[in-house]
């Protein structure tokens, strides 16, 4: 009896690209035998839209071509934000150590030698296709937690679209504050996930129309650790970890959950808790009505150096003179909308 299976099996997908129809041919009939699905493009133009149309598992990718060389080719991809996860081996000539370089610096995964081997090729198609299930399974459960993420929002129709504006605002204050590329994107997703383990907090508490008791604030800032909790074993997140668990501390160690004090609080948890408390004061909550500008400036002014770091502050409130913080907002709605 064949045991049903839960998981429709897929077959990895290789994009050959070689303006030599003899050198496609082969690696196709090589690919081929293994059960892959491969597609061919004789030209880096043919590559790119081949990629837009089905993104492939993997690309073999040659460089002297016409219109578009390879070298181009990687450059395009490996600078985009999701296709730059597509694993490319860059096909070169058995001594062209310059190309191979070059390759390297366009963010190539790898390099196959002309003529093929065909162990060899087996063998790196295997390891760079299972690396790229592997990405594509991280990449899935965090799609999983930015949704556990939007729900925490949609319970409270109070806080929608707050941890989008928080991820935003925490990406401009962490510009102003010199920090770009993969640490931009950290804040940005950080700031989105910072509130993810009120997922834990019963609504009778989260959205209590007046204020918490003792008891009922101690629940809800169990939050913080709560959502670290979530994503504890999730290594596609650790980066995250600390802002996720520490946006609540307070530079003058009367925060929590660990009462952190100063330098000691991570700087992104430092930057995030900024955000946070920005929109959460502007905006309407069960308890009471958003604040103005004039009143939230002032508490925030009032906050500062003690509540948060006196340095992140000063960068929201250029932001908040630049129009800044407008103009993320106006973004965020409109992209909502």
């Amino acid at each position: 009896m064949t045991t049903p299976s839960l998981v429709v099996a897929r077959k990895p997908s290789v994009l050959v690209v070689d303006d030599l129809a003899t050198n496609r041919e082969l690696l196709l009939a090589i690919l081929g035998d293994l059960g892959y699905d491969v597609r061919e493009a004789k030209d880096g133009v043919e590559a790119l839209e081949a990629v837009a149309e089905v993104e492939p598992d993997l690309i073999l990718l040659d460089v002297d071509m016409p219109r578009l060389n390879g070298i181009a080719v990687c450059e395009r991809l490996k600078s985009h934000p999701t296709r730059r996860l597509i694993p490319i081996v860059i096909l070169t000539a058995s001594n062209d150590k310059e190309t191979r370089l070059r390759g390297i610096a366009a963010g190539a995964d790898d390099y196959l030698s002309k003529p093929f081997d065909s162990n060899e090729l087996l063998i790196r198609t295997r390891v760079l296709l299972r690396e790229r299930e592997l990405n594509a399974r991280l990449d899935a459960t965090q799609n999983v937690l930015y949704a556990l993420a939007r729900a925490v929002e949609a319970r409270d129709r109070y806080t929608i679209h707050h941890a989008e504006r928080v991820g935003r605002y925490a990406q401009e204050i962490g510009a102003l504050l010199g920090f770009g590329g993969d640490d931009s994107e950290l804040l940005y997703e950080g700031g989105v996930l910072h509130d993810l383990g009120k997922i834990a907090i019963p609504d009778a508490i989260l959205l209590k129309p007046g204020r918490l008791t003792e008891d009922e604030m101690a629940i809800m800032r169990t939050h913080s650790a709560a959502g670290e909790r979530i994503c504890l074993s999730l290594r596609s997140v650790a980066f995250y970890l600390p802002i996720i668990r520490h946006h609540h501390e307070r530079v003058d160690g009367a925060g929590y959950p660990d009462h952190l004090q100063g330098q000691a609080i991570p700087i992104g948890a430092r930057i995030v808790a900024v955000a946070d408390a920005w929109d959460a004061m502007i905006s309407d909550r069960p308890y009471r009505a958003g604040l103005d500008r004039e009143a939230a400036l002032a508490q925030l002014c009032a906050g500062s150096g003690s509540q948060w770091d006196a340095r992140v502050v000063d960068g929201l409130l250029h932001l908040l003179q630049r129009g800044v913080v407008d103009r993320v907002a106006g973004e965020v709605l409109s992209k909502a909308g």
